[in-house]
C-alpha cells in the first residue's frame, strides 16, 4: 500500500492509553477496529454477541488477544451495564447491531430490539460515565428515505427505511439524537453512517464479497440476484478510518456535526455484477458467476451517500478506492486460503494502510 493517496489518518498521541468502549467485535467491522486501536496503543474494552460458527475474522486475527473480550447481549440492559461500569470509558465507538437485510426480513423483532432498544441500553449505561469525550453510534447509509431517484443523500436529508434492518437503524439514529439532547449536555454523542464495506475477513451470509469467497473455496457458482444495482463499494480501512477521525473530531472540537457521512465518492460506485466479476478475477476464478434476477426485491436499487463533510471537517478521504479495494479484498482472502498468519497478516494491512513501516 505504499502508493496510497494522501489523506488523514488517526491520531497516535489521541488514542494511546484511552480507555476505549467497543461494541460488536466479533464481527467485520468491529475485529478490524478492534485490531486497529490495539496498534494505535487504545487500552480496549469490548463486548458483542460470541462469533457465528464457521471462520470469523475474530478468531483468525486473534483479535480476544489485543483486548478485553467479553461476550454478551446488548439486550441484556444489566450485562451491558455491567461492562460500561468496569471499563470506566472515554470514548465510545458503538457497533454491534444486526447488520443483515435478509435476515432481518425473517426475523424483524431480533433486529428491532437488537439495533433499538440494545442502542439503549448501551446509551442509559453511560449516563453516570464521568470521563465520557465522545460517542460515535455506527448506523448504516441505509437509513436515508431511499425515493430511488439515485441522488446522494446529505446528512440532513430524511431517514426512513422499507425493509426491518433499515427502519431499525433509522430509529436508532433518531433514538440518539434525542438521547444526546436529553441525557448528554455535555457530551458530544453522534451518529456515523456509512456502509457497504467489504475488506477481508468478512464471512456473513448474504453479502457479496463473502459469497464471492464461498463460491471459490467450493467451486459452486455464486448467484446474482440483482446484478444491476450500484453499490458505494467502500474498503473497510477507509470506513474506519473515517469512525476513528469522526470520534477524535468529537472529542476535541465541540462544535464538530453529530452526524457524519462516511463513503467513497459516486464515481466509483460499481454495480453488483462488475464488482463479483473484479473480485473472481481477482482471484482467479472469473468463471463462477450465475445470474438468477430476483422479481422483487426491498433493497434499493441505486444507493450514494454524499461526505464531503468528512472530506472538508475531518480532511478524511477514501484511500483504497475502486479496483484498489477489490484487489485489497482479495489479497486477504487469499492469505486466508493460503493458511497464513492472519493475526499478522491483517495487523501489516493496518500499518501499511497508516503508512507505519
Amino acid at each position: 500500500m505504499s502508493d496510497l493517496p494522501s489523506g488523514s489518518v488517526p491520531n497516535r498521541s489521541f488514542w494511546s492509553g484511552k480507555r476505549v468502549l467497543l461494541t460488536g467485535q466479533t464481527g467485520f467491522k468491529g475485529a478490524w477496529c478492534a485490531l486497529w486501536l490495539a496498534e494505535l496503543g487504545a487500552r480496549v474494552t469490548a463486548f458483542a454477541l460470541p462469533p457465528e460458527q464457521g471462520p470469523s475474522l475474530y478468531g483468525d486475527a486473534s483479535v480476544a488477544e489485543v483486548c478485553d473480550s467479553h461476550f454478551i447481549d446488548l439486550r441484556d440492559a444489566a450485562s451491558v451495564a455491567d461492562v460500561v461500569k468496569q471499563c470506566r470509558p472515554e470514548i465510545v465507538l458503538h457497533m454491534a447491531a444486526q447488520a443483515l437485510v435478509r435476515r432481518s426480513v425473517r426475523d424483524p423483532e431480533t433486529t428491532w430490539q437488537t439495533n433499538v432498544i440494545g442502542t439503549l441500553n448501551l446509551l442509559n449505561a453511560l449516563r453516570d460515565q464521568p470521563d465520557l469525550e465522545a460517542v460515535l453510534v455506527v448506523t448504516s447509509d441505509k437509513v436515508y428515505a431511499n425515493d430511488g431517484r439515485g441522488l446522494a443523500f446529505r446528512e440532513a436529508d430524511p431517514l426512513g427505511g422499507k425493509d426491518p434492518y433499515s427502519a431499525s437503524k433509522a430509529a436508532c439514529d433518531i433514538l440518539v439524537h434525542s438521547m444526546a439532547q436529553s441525557y448528554f449536555p455535555a457530551v458530544p454523542v453522534a451518529t456515523v453512517r456509512g456502509g457497504n464495506v467489504i475488506g477481508g475477513g468478512d464471512f456473513s451470509e448474504d453479502r457479496l464479497a463473502p459469497d464471492c469467497v464461498r463460491a471459490v473455496v467450493s467451486g459452486a457458482p455464486v448467484i446474482l440476484r440483482q446484478p444491476k444495482s450500484t453499490r458505494p463499494w467502500q474498503h473497510v480501512l477507509d470506513c474506519l478510518c473515517g469512525y476513528l477521525l469522526y470520534a477524535e473530531a468529537l472529542a476535541r472540537k465541540p462544535d464538530t456535526p453529530r452526524a457524519m457521512n462516511i463513503g467513497p465518492e459516486s464515481a466509483h460506485d460499481l454495480p453488483v455484477l462488475a464488482f463479483a466479476e473484479q473480485l473472481l478475477a481477482e482471484m482467479g476464478r472469473p468463471d463462477l458467476l450465475s445470474i438468477q434476477e430476483a422479481t422483487y426485491t426491498v433493497e434499493a436499487g441505486k444507493l450514494a451517500i454524499d461526505a464531503s463533510r468528512a472530506r472538508d471537517m475531518l480532511g478524511w478521504r477514501d484511500r483504497l478506492v475502486g479496483i484498489a479495494a477489490i484487489r485489497a479484498t482479495a489479497r486477504w482472502y487469499q492469505a486466508w486460503h493460503a493458511h497464513e498468519d492472519m493475526a499478522r497478516f491483517t495487523r501489516q494491512e493496518i500499518t501499511a494502510y497508516q503508512g507505519v513501516e
